[in-house]
């Protein structure tokens, strides 16, 4: 298998299965094949059909192939655990069904980190205990994805959420063993929390499953971290821009990936606002064009 790129609802401005704002599922089927796709993520459970029947016919009316889904839940609350363990099996089905590979693990975002995205100095961080108890919440929705539905399961760092800044992704990894926990590593995320994507990925290829390709507007970010925006907020000023616009070298990310000899997928997330004048179609096309342009097929 060769580099192969996809796409993801949240492209579509899909964050939450429930969000009345969200386009059809069959909607940002059709077009991420129209784009040029053959790939496409599960977005968040609930969100495409769980009937595997349903959902296959779908991908299947369309040319696309699942790659996997993303468990986007508050690891960071004890009290949510019962909902981050329903998501992580609802989930794992899902992609078992459909013969996907890649459960991403993401902690989303918590009131005590929201205000501290970007700014790595100022960020609470979690008390030992705390911190403990969070480590073993991960391990396990891991163990469940690998072991209970065969899955390749990887943490994914994201804004004002406990795994955010790259010291906090790398205790992470250094403290849960690589056979159980990969990498989904963002290049957007990674500039956005103020580090470097292409040094992070050469330190950890070997550790990378999978990738998400995302842009960081700098001027954006900038205005952002200075002001404290939230991180849906900033989603709305465009901080996600089309690839090749920011300050993600994807040159660069493409020739770590092929001398490391990186083989499978690699999908675009370009986070937007659901409530925006915007053409997803478009913005999905265009980055399809960008990669296609640096080399990859």
């Amino acid at each position: 298998m060769t580099i192969q790129i996809g796409n993801a609802p949240c492209s579509w401005g899909v964050e939450f299965a429930g969000d009345p704002r969200n386009p059809t599922w069959q909607t940002v089927l059709q077009e991420c094949a129209e784009a040029g796709y053959k790939g496409i993520e599960l977005g968040p459970v609930g969100f495409m059909p769980e009937d595997p029947a349903i959902l296959a016919d779908g991908l299947a009316l369309y040319g696309l192939q699942l790659i996997g889904g993303v468990v986007f839940r508050p690891f960071h609350d004890p009290a949510a655990w019962t909902d981050v363990l329903d998501a992580t099996h609802r989930t794992g089905a899902a992609l078992r069904a459909h013969g996907a590979q890649h459960m991403v693990l993401i902690d989303s975002i918590s009131p005590r980190r929201a205000p501290t995205a970007g700014r790595a100095n100022e960020a609470e961080q979690m008390d030992p205990a705390e911190w403990a108890a969070y480590r073993l919440r991960i391990a396990e929705a891991a163990k469940i994805g690998s072991q209970d539905y065969g899955l390749t399961v990887s943490i994914h760092a994201h804004a004002a959420g406990f795994i955010d800044f790259e010291p906090e992704l790398e205790r992470l990894l250094d403290e849960i063993d690589e056979g159980l926990l990969k990498i989904c590593f963002d290049t957007g995320h990674h500039s956005y929390a103020g580090f470097d994507p292409v040094a992070f990925m050469k330190r950890h290829i070997g550790r990378i499953s999978y990738m998400h390709f995302k842009d960081i507007d700098p001027l954006i970010k900038a205005d952002v971290i200075t002001k404290r925006t939230g991180f849906y907020d900033a989603c709305g000023q465009g901080i996600f821009c089309n690839l090749g616009r920011g300050d993600v070298d994807f040159t660069a990310v493409r020739q770590v990936l092929i001398e490391a000899g990186y083989e499978g997928w690699c999908t675009v997330e370009q986070d937007c606002d659901p409530t925006l004048d915007i053409s997803p179609m478009d913005d999905a096309s265009a980055n399809r064009t960008y990669l296609e342009s640096i080399g990859f097929s």
